[in-house]
């Protein structure tokens, strides 16, 4: 029976030696899965704050409501100083025009005369309803079709804007 014993001695050994390794890659499993919880939780928490901005940003655009820009950073593209802004260049158009002219025409025309800037009809149409907003031109419609053109002063306005400004 001492072959017995020994055996049984081996076995005992074996298994707590293989029950020992076992454990240990158990452990390990355990960090490394773990580590990749805190991993995804942190792409998750990341995920959910990047929802709240887009969606406040799409809130923003659908009521209409103008956002705040964030200042351009000193390694980014910056803006050319020389380079007129939309709503310049289309006050301009207006002055020079004689008849009221569409919001498909002003951008074709300023398309051609800036090759180096894109022009879309729609932010066209957009900046012209601010200007007509602020009075500074004036929307014709003539059936279906709406029509733009610069605001002359007239005696009253300019009554008006000079009293303002001596009061």
């Amino acid at each position: 029976m001492p072959d017995s014993q020994t055996s049984t001695t081996e076995l005992v050994t074996q298994y707590s030696s293989q029950l020992a390794g076992d454990l240990e890659r158990n452990v390990q499993e355990q960090d490394r899965i773990r580590s990749e919880i805190d991993q995804l939780q942190g792409r998750l928490l990341a995920l959910q704050h990047d929802h709240s901005v887009l969606a406040t940003m799409q809130q923003a655009l659908e009521s209409g409501i103008p956002m705040q820009q964030a200042p351009a950073s000193k390694a980014g593209p910056r803006r050319r100083q020389d380079k007129p802004t939309l709503v310049g260049l289309i006050r301009a158009y207006l002055a020079q025009q004689s008849e009221p002219s569409s919001a498909a025409e002003i951008a074709a025309a300023l398309g051609e005369a800036h090759p180096d800037r894109v022009v879309k009809t729609t932010v066209v149409r957009t900046t012209l309803e601010g200007l007509v907003a602020r009075s500074a031109a004036q929307r014709l419609k003539q059936g279906h079709s709406v029509f733009y053109a610069a605001l002359e002063p007239t005696d009253e306005a300019a009554g008006r804007a000079g009293a303002a400004a001596g009061a």
